[in-house]
């Protein structure tokens, strides 16, 4: 049997205030502290569009590869729960911002095209928070956050593909600056339709919805966990019905949320509140002129520098790590693949350990840290496990690379008489290792190296040390 899914993909947009008021969003901020009469839903207030929002939106629609529409028209979506101070939602029905489109996924000959059904903005609803003393509360900062929903074509059909097109989909949004995408802060959301059938000529399966999927770690997962199951009782000769179901990541399974006759009719009808209007054709084309790259973009170009595939895929699916590289190779002239090799496996990992957000590093200063590892100025190790790189980039820091070796006393040392000091130690505290050596062993030398650089605290020049040892043991 195979199995056919459909993803929905509710993406924050990344404006300074809310879809249809002046309230700020602010992430962490103490419950019901940025709500106004317009986005709490009191009566005799009107709704006023950001059109910083609508401008985002239309961007994600060219970027995603679909026709915008020149005529815009939002909706009121009617269903009650408590997070919905209005009793409706404002959305799009009919006449969404955008219809069809795009994402590729795979690499070569396996690369295609998932297809999309639409893009449609809307507002988000409240947040409900539940404490261990079975109370519930409602906060309503969240009421009224733009959002676009990206809604697929049951085009995919492994949880692989799923996981695949939600990469691309996050990458691309992050790259045109439409969205942080932060699932941690509810910026990104996803919600999975799945079905199974005998074969691609049967019609489709009874379809199952799947909530409650907070990373694409757990979309995968569940969408695993759901088509085993569906296929396990269709060979049981069970009937499956239409129905939504929740994702339990500590379980690994989903469980009944509701049947298709508990469903919602959601009784869509025009807002009154917003008048419909037009976008021209002139202005579409220049948001189609003025788009920021695209990762596919990258991909080419980083692939004529000769990037390897796999340093390729990782700059082109962040953009602050692509706009990092591509401003130091391009303003500061140094080479690609020594710049790729550097941020990707020194520079990443040293900021994710210590804690330094990404945003934190400028091409300026981390070309000239690599400049000083290349030029034998300071080791790769006095660099990042030295305290170099993390001291120079920390919050607020305004320090140069060469300053902050000089303070920690971690610049390289390459002189002769120091460096036979501590290569000597070595040989003398590890006569196994030297035997080892003499009898054929190569990497015994850098084992050697090794007790070197712990004995100069990493300001032995690491190229050095090893020429010479190796000298001094085929005496």
């Amino acid at each position: 049997m195979i199995s056919t899914i459909g993803l929905e993909v509710h993406a924050q947009l990344a404006t300074r205030t809310k879809i249809f008021c002046g309230c700020e969003l602010r992430f962490g901020s103490p419950p019901n502290t940025h709500v106004c009469p317009v986005c709490l839903g009191l009566p005799g207030v009107l709704p006023v569009l950001n059109r910083e929002a609508f401008s985002l939106a239309l961007r994600a629609v060219i970027a995603l590869n679909g026709t915008p529409s020149e005529f815009i028209k939002f909706d009121r979506k009617n269903y009650y729960y408590p997070d919905l101070p209005k009793g409706y939602q404002i959305s799009q029905f009919d006449r969404p911002i955008g219809k069809g489109g795009w994402v590729e996924i795979g690499e070569g000959t396996s690369q295609r095209r998932v297809k999309l059904n639409r893009v449609h903005m809307e507002e988000d609803a409240g947040k409900l928070i539940h404490d261990l003393s079975s109370e519930s509360h409602v906060d309503l900062n969240r009421a009224g956050t733009p959002l676009i929903e990206i809604v697929t074509e049951p085009d995919l059909e492994t949880p692989d593909e799923a996981y695949a097109y939600l990469t691309n989909l996050k990458a691309i949004l992050k790259s045109i600056g439409v969205s942080a995408c932060d699932m941690e802060k509810g910026q990104l959301r996803c919600d999975a339709n799945v079905s199974v059938r005998a074969d691609r000529t049967a019609p489709l399966g009874t379809k199952i919805e799947i909530k409650n999927l907070n990373s694409f770690k757990a979309v995968k997962a569940a969408l695993e966990y759901e088509i085993e199951r569906q296929i396990a009782a269709l060979g049981h000769g069970e009937k499956l019905v239409q129905e939504t179901r929740l994702w339990d990541d500590d379980r690994g399974s989903t469980s009944l949320m509701r049947s298709k006759e508990e469903a919602h009719d959601y009784r869509y009808f025009p807002e009154p509140d917003l008048v419909p209007f037009t976008v021209s054709r002139g202005e579409i084309e220049e948001t189609r002129r003025t788009m920021p790259k695209l990762p596919a973009q990258k991909k080419e170009e980083f692939r004529k520098l000769g990037l390897k595939d796999i340093a390729v895929e990782q700059l082109a699916q962040d953009d602050l790590l692509s706009g990092l590289f591509e401003e130091i190779v391009t303003a500061h002239k140094k080479d690609p693949k020594g710049t790729a090799n550097f941020i990707l496996n020194s520079l990443v990992g040293t900021a994710s350990a210590a804690g330094i957000p990404l945003e934190n590093f400028d091409a300026r200063r981390v070309a000239a840290l690599q400049t000083m590892i290349e030029s034998g100025q300071v080791s790769l190790v006095a660099a990042t496990s030295g305290g170099i790189l993390e001291e120079v980039f920390k919050s607020g820091s305004t320090k140069n690379p060469e300053d902050v070796a000089k303070e920690k006393g971690l610049l390289q040392v390459s002189d002769d008489s120091a460096l036979d000091r501590w290569i000597d130690e070595a040989i003398e505290k590890n006569p196994k290792v030297v035997a080892d050596f003499k009898s054929g062993k190569e990497a015994a030398a850098m084992f050697l190296v090794g007790q070197v650089m712990r004995q100069s605290k990493g300001k032995a020049n690491p190229g050095k040390v090893q020429d010479m040892i190796r000298k001094k043991l085929s005496c």
